[in-house]
């Protein structure tokens, strides 16, 4: 992974995930009740709301919200990784007050567009853009989100995944950062977004 910097675990962080792990397997025989034929993924989704109190999956794509669910049930289950989202669906007004925080912080709408975009060219406003977490989460996403077409876009973003069904399980080119894009269709250079 290509990140400027790592985040090391927290011996906390260690514990909330064995207690998530044990919950969500208590919570089973409860899951197996009322969906049978999605046990586990149900179980996996109430023990991460437990652990992830905040988070908010709605607003998603249909697809979107489908592949995380996938994604996160594998990780949880089979690889005992937690995967939490911080920020998915965004409105466009929350979006362009980011973006303009982000431009008075900067002093520019270049600068800011390196962690920011506005709301016609965010991905998150589409529905398609996920900030998770914990940083181990979005490891494991980068190396098996392809198979539920949940890529990381951009260099200096490790927590930013997009679900991009299009790419076909093929990872695109990751772009520096946000304010970024491809120059030509082939994607052999980019240019500024502005």
């Amino acid at each position: 992974m290509n990140e400027p910097r790592t985040i090391p675990s927290r011996p906390r962080d260690r514990l909330f995930a064995v207690v998530t792990q044990v919950l969500a397997v208590l919570l089973l025989p409860v899951a197996l009740l009322r969906a049978p034929g999605r046990a586990r993924e149900r179980a996996c989704g109430w023990a991460l709301w437990m652990r992830f109190p905040a988070e908010d999956l709605t607003g998603l794509t249909e697809g979107a919200l489908a592949a995380f669910t996938a994604a996160r049930t594998e990780a949880f289950w089979r690889y005992g990784q937690l995967i939490g989202l911080t920020s998915g669906h965004r409105d466009p007004l929350v979006q362009q007050r980011m973006f303009d925080d982000e431009v008075r912080r900067t002093g520019s709408p270049a600068l800011a567009r390196m962690l920011v975009l506005p709301p016609a060219e965010s991905c998150h406003v589409q529905g398609i853009a996920l900030d998770v977490r914990p940083h181990e989460g979005a490891r494991w996403l980068e190396e098996h989100g392809a198979r539920y077409d949940l890529y990381r876009m951009y260099d200096n973003e490790w927590w930013h995944f997009e679900h991009h069904p299009e790419y076909g399980g093929m990872p695109p080119r990751r772009r520096p950062h946000p304010g970024v894009r491809y120059a030509s269709e082939n994607g052999n250079r980019y240019v500024s977004g502005e």
